[in-house]
């Protein structure tokens, strides 16, 4: 059966070799890892990818061979039993019952009263406008419609819950995609300016030729240093939740623009940016990057691009602890600001319609952030209008 696993692998691309399946072989009869297939995923990814921007390509052929099989390790997040989340009933709500739905007072008095539910809440609960389940109206579960709620477990729908309640793992881009087209690159060489860097390794044959010209013919080399975009650019990366749909632009996006920058640095972020910011999203609990080393390490010179549909609740930008993951002591815009005065020439492209923008709070928000016309459509021509404006 691993056969067919190793050839699944190289057949997506993972350029993994035999002599690496072989030492997979030898360290699964040494019981390495067994009897979880959890232990076994970590494992063959340690043995058989050699570049993190291959694990992506892992994780798909990995998920694709394994369909179906699922760890036993699993654990349910908080004390939550995880079939009170299993969602059994559809509640269909008219527009006038829609309309009856009211927020429960603010972030604050939102995260107590789940705190009050946790302790008087002694079964499942499906339907219903209080206790913690699915479907309904209550604030707390998933599969309902509150304007204010906190997810616990199951799909997203509304995006628009104040928090989440579990652990996501979002997977990196992928710099090595293949565009269909050339018309992204060339939208970014509008962000152009070219100097002469590092060693004379490149031939200069104007100067070759006429330099062996005035030697009497004797051949007189000149080389000179390779010409590259001397632009240097960060570039911010929403991940995970509702920029799911958005992966495949992302990745053609995020692969010219390695093509395109010799000075690129990338962080991941969700959602919104706060006090940290990561370069790996399989280590972004353990490895993260405060963003004031950011602040401090780059200079003003810097283009900065941030990516993501800025589709959230409000309070994830204005509000301490709007987080949906953690809890910020300083609100997202405060962190914005100070990303924005230090790097004034600054952009946004969003992968949502320009015409539901008016219709999502968070991205008027993020535009009041942003200052007038910096956010963009993340189209070939919001691209072109983009660079323009980053090149001012």
């Amino acid at each position: 059966m691993l056969f067919t696993f190793f050839f699944t692998l190289r057949a997506a691309g993972v350029k993994a070799s035999l002599s690496e399946f072989l030492m997979l072989l030898e360290a699964l009869s040494k019981h390495v890892a067994i009897f979880s297939i959890d232990d076994f995923y970590h494992l063959s990814r340690a043995a058989l990818v050699k570049d993190e921007s291959q694990y992506d390509r892992f994780d798909r052929a990995f998920a694709a061979y394994f369909k179906g099989i699922e760890a036993v390790t699993g654990e349910l997040f908080g004390s939550i039993p995880e079939e009170w989340l299993k969602k059994q009933a559809e509640l269909h709500l008219s527009p006038e019952e829609l309309a009856k739905i009211q927020a429960l007072g603010g972030l604050d008095q939102l995260m107590e009263t789940l705190r009050q539910r946790l302790e008087e809440q002694k079964e499942q609960h499906h339907g219903g406008s209080k206790w913690i389940g699915t479907g309904g109206t209550s604030p707390f579960g998933h599969g309902g419609f509150n304007p204010e709620g906190v997810r616990i477990g199951g799909p997203g729908g509304q995006k628009k819950a104040v928090k989440v309640w579990e652990k996501r793992d979002f997977r990196n881009l992928d710099d090595s995609i293949e565009l269909g087209t050339r018309n992204i690159k060339i939208a970014l060489r509008r962000l152009r300016r070219f100097a002469r860097e590092g060693a004379a390794d490149v031939l200069d044959i104007d100067d070759t030729i006429s330099s062996t010209a005035r030697n009497a013919g004797y051949l007189d080399i000149k080389m000179v240093p390779e010409r590259r975009n001397a632009v240097k650019v960060l570039l911010f990366l929403d991940v995970g939740g509702s920029m799911d749909p958005h992966i495949k632009v992302c990745e053609e996006l995020f692969s010219a623009a390695k093509t395109e920058f010799k000075h690129l640095e990338h962080f991941y972020f969700h959602n919104f940016v706060y006090e940290s910011v990561w370069k790996d999203n399989a280590r972004r609990h353990s490895e993260r990057i405060p963003l004031f080393d950011v602040l401090h390490k780059y200079t003003p010179d810097y283009k900065v691009v941030f990516v993501g549909d800025a589709t959230m609740s409000p309070y994830e930008i204005v509000h301490p602890g709007g987080s949906v993951e953690h809890w910020n002591e300083e609100a997202g815009a405060v962190w914005f600001k100070r990303l924005h005065d230090q790097f004034p020439n600054l952009v946004w492209l969003n992968p949502e319609r320009e015409d539901h923008w008016e219709y999502t709070p968070s991205v008027q928000v993020t535009n009041e952030l942003l200052g007038q016309g910096r956010m963009f459509p993340l189209t070939l021509s919001g691209l072109e209008a983009a660079m323009r404006r980053l090149s001012h």
